[in-house]
């Protein structure tokens, strides 16, 4: 297989977090896929395509648990672009 992107044919499976975004909020789900090693691009097939569907509207219901790994905070002070 080459990737579509760089045309590299250094493509290996990989353990990725995929982030799905829920408000303000990012949750990484772990998966498996081909990843090019050259340029980073990845390739799902159906079957991850429907898994992360699957989690997303799980994680949208609040079906599941899921654990808080840091915080992502915002600097509020006025922009010196202002």
């Amino acid at each position: 297989m080459k990737c579509i992107i760089c045309h590299g044919e250094d493509i290996k499976v990989k353990e990725v977090k995929e982030d799905i975004q829920v408000g303000n909020d990012v949750v990484h789900v772990p998966i498996k896929t081909s990843v090019c090693m050259t340029c980073g691009e990845r390739y799902y097939d159906r079957r991850t395509m429907q898994f992360l569907e699957d989690a997303e509207k799980r994680i949208s219901k609040a079906e599941v648990k899921l654990k808080e790994v840091g915080r992502v905070l915002i600097y509020e002070e006025t922009s010196h672009f202002a």
